[in-house]
């Protein structure tokens, strides 16, 4: 069966954005040539500039499947129970561990901030956490079981407040103890975003 332009187009950038997480992860990105993306790709340096324009544009792509792949990872662990402190606890683990990941660690909360400038990153970082937050804080506020607080500005706060947790880890010399830290403190502040119900 013959592929389709689409198919090979496809191909071809799904193979330029695995070479380049795989090298930006390694060694970062201002340390990866254009030239070595797409000999690891096995693709032409002008599929490069046809599909994404430059290497920061394929970086873009990269950090954005990240963090989509982020996104599920952490909505998944959301959606595992109707308990909201043991959503949040769980998601919030399953996010801080993730930033211990070299890639996480080196294209998303290093790299990304620096070569896509800080409105850019905050605008994906918006449309990828920041809608799953306000969903799931939404559905706790709804169900009575958060003090009831404008929605979309607790979530925003919260997202920023988790990121900086997880650049906290990204720039640390230990980062499992400063995880343990930030998640034990991330931890005490989520519970006190919950309604008390006893009586």
């Amino acid at each position: 069966m013959r592929r389709t332009q689409q198919d090979r187009s496809n191909s071809t950038k799904a193979a330029l954005v695995a070479a380049g997480r795989e090298l930006f992860a390694a060694r970062g990105y201002q340390a990866v040539p254009a030239d070595e993306i797409v000999r690891a790709a096995g693709v032409t340096r002008g599929a490069l500039y046809h599909h994404y324009s430059d290497k920061q544009g394929l970086f873009r792509a990269v950090a954005e499947e990240l963090e989509r792949e982020l996104t599920e990872e952490v909505a998944a662990a959301l959606a595992n129970t109707d308990e909201p402190l043991v959503a949040m606890v769980t998601a919030l683990g399953v996010f801080l561990d993730a930033c211990l990941r070299e890639d996480v660690r080196q294209i998303s909360l290093t790299d990304a901030p620096a070569v896509l400038g800080w409105g850019v990153w905050r605008e994906i970082e918006a449309e990828y956490g920041l809608g799953l937050l306000v969903d799931a804080l939404g559905r706790f506020m709804d169900a009575g079981l958060l003090v009831p607080q404008p929605v979309r500005a607790l979530a925003q706060l919260v997202l920023s407040t988790v990121m900086e947790a997880a650049r906290m880890i990204a720039e640390s010399e230990d980062p499992a103890a400063t995880r343990a830290e930030v998640e034990q403190v991330l931890g005490v502040w989520f519970f006190a975003l919950l309604r008390n119900t006893d009586g």
